[in-house]
């Protein structure tokens, strides 16, 4: 079957890579100017998650009332193409804060992937994620966070130190939680393991098992929590029932790292 591609004009400084897109049997995928799928959306569903991976990304939910979501941050390190955010922003109706350097991400998001304009509950900020997270504005606001900042050639984490994962930290309200995208069979992922938990510590760490392309989700909470079994099945009943992510099935992939 064929696949559809498209380019967008070069509007980023030329240290960034272009902007390119694909699109099969209904599914739109974001590339940056190589092979790699930086992210994707049913062009029939712009909003729901298509992504395994990204679905778990929203496991957060399993220790939140969701009563109370609509009332809570959601921010996201790396805007890809803006799932995350849209899913926040549209689904959870959260108040909603995407950090993304490259400006033709943000373009395209807008154009291609049906990421809305700016509003009183929805900011896309232009910038270097190592820098913005730093700003004392953003410090203790965020309930809901999602890191995953990876280059045009998605080797490894662009940020992925013990001092960038302190700073997320602080990021954090003070029952917030960080969720993060790392390659689960590369290199990297014990020693980002080790860097999360140092930061977080070794009883706020949880991670799911591999999906099949590699990508494991690892969760850390601001505060250290064991919810029980049944707690936590009620509200990945809960989570089915309302937003249409499979958290049940997260429930047999998913546990604490120590």
């Amino acid at each position: 079957m064929a696949i559809k591609q498209t380019r967008e004009a070069a509007t980023a400084p030329e240290a960034l890579p272009e902007v390119n897109f694909s699109e099969f049997d209904g599914v739109r995928f974001l590339h940056l100017g190589t092979e790699w799928v930086q992210g994707s959306m049913l062009v029939d569903a712009p909003f729901d998650i298509e992504l395994e991976y990204v679905q778990r990304m929203m496991a957060g939910l399993l220790f939140m009332d969701a009563a109370g979501v609509s009332k809570k941050h959601a921010m996201q390190l790396g805007l890809g193409s803006a799932a995350l955010t849209k899913f926040c922003y549209k689904k959870l109706r959260m108040k909603t804060t995407a950090i993304e350097l490259n400006p033709q991400v943000i373009a395209a998001c807008q154009r291609w992937f049906k990421l809305p304009r700016d509003d009183l509950r929805l900011r896309v900020i232009e910038a270097d994620a190592a820098y913005e997270v730093q700003k004392e504005q953003h410090r203790g606001s965020v309930d809901l966070l999602h890191v995953d900042l990876y280059d045009h050639d998605a080797a490894g984490p662009v940020l992925d130190s013990e001092a960038f994962y302190a700073d997320c930290h602080d990021l954090l309200a003070d029952d917030g939680i960080m969720t993060v995208n790392l390659f689960g069979r590369h290199s990297s992922y014990k020693q980002s393991l080790v860097n999360i938990a140092e930061a977080f510590g070794p009883q706020a760490v949880w991670a799911f098992t591999p999906t099949r392309e590699g990508n494991t989700v690892v969760l850390a909470q601001r505060e250290p929590s064991r919810p029980t079994r049944d707690g936590l099945l009620q509200r990945a009943t809960v989570i089915e029932a309302r937003w249409g992510l499979p958290a049940k099935k997260w429930l047999r992939l998913f546990k604490p790292v120590a």
